[in-house]
């Protein structure tokens, strides 16, 4: 693990030189704010789905899942007029039985990982065109919407995950960023330090030897899929506010592919 840590490591500090070398404007503080910013949203999902890969299994409808979580965000808030803190509990609790449906799906009905979340990439795709008529919305809402009474807190919530901290007089540090660091903690203190974390390693080095040591390896995969999909729906609000403007039929497209590399190159 470590090993591969450090190749990691030493990967991108070459990527990051040549890169810099070629051209000069890369480490510009624009571009590095730029590139910490879309990293941590992008990091967001691989932690997540780091879960299910652990497991042995594989979820395909994590992009799909969180283009639906940020429409159904920018529904709530601009469309419905809900409070927006009641409209991002509601869009986590959906993500969330989203992640156990497939974990049922999987466990209960044995069906393979790589068939229920395809079907689900394609489904919440669809729901997204279709609840909004596959027209543009955007979580802030405007000037007549029902949600306009609300744009105080909205714009509250805006700078919470998608403002910037100040730090020194050239750089901005932005809060997804924090997101990523504070959901990368919890996610490695529960791997490594809860009994959860190490079954989920044991369900993914030998699922039959850890169904006959004692553990419930069906509860385990539904945990692994409910964590993915709920990072999913974190990550769909991180969208939302950092994009403005949440169009269907391409928010969260082929983002899978990049959580999954991303899992991957980090030793899942």
């Amino acid at each position: 693990m470590k090993k591969n840590v450090f190749g990691i490591f030493g990967l991108l500090v070459t990527v990051f030189v040549i890169t810099a070398i070629a051209d000069p404007n890369f480490l510009s503080a624009y571009n590095m704010q730029n590139t910490a910013k879309w990293s941590s949203l992008y990091g967001v999902m691989s932690i997540g789905v780091a879960f299910v890969i652990i497991t042995g299994g594989i979820d395909l409808s994590i992009g799909s899942v969180v283009g639906l979580v940020a429409v159904v965000l920018s529904f709530f808030t601009k469309i419905q007029g809900l409070d927006p803190i009641v409209a991002i509990g509601l869009t986590l609790l959906m993500s969330v039985l989203i992640g156990l449906i497939h974990g049922l799906l999987i466990t209960k009905a044995k069906l393979q990982p790589f068939v229920v979340t395809l079907c689900g990439l394609l489904i919440y795709r669809s729901l997204s065109r279709w609840l909004t008529d596959n027209q543009s919305l955007g979580p802030v809402p405007l000037e007549g919407d029902l949600g306009f009474e609300n744009l105080e807190q909205i714009l509250m919530l805006d700078f919470l995950f998608s403002g910037q901290i100040p730090i020194g007089d050239f750089f901005k540090l932005p809060t997804p960023a924090l997101f990523l660091l504070v959901l990368a903690i919890a996610g490695s203190v529960f791997l490594r330090k809860t009994i959860w974390g190490r079954y989920l390693y044991a369900l993914g080095n030998n699922e039959d030897g850890a169904r006959y040591s004692g553990i419930d390896t069906d509860r385990m995969k539904i945990v692994a899929y409910v964590l993915c999909s709920f990072f999913a729906g974190i990550a769909g609000i991180l969208f939302a506010f950092e994009l403005g403007s949440v169009q269907p039929a391409q928010t969260g497209e082929f983002y899978e592919l990049f959580a999954i590399a991303a899992a991957v190159l980090g030793g899942c």
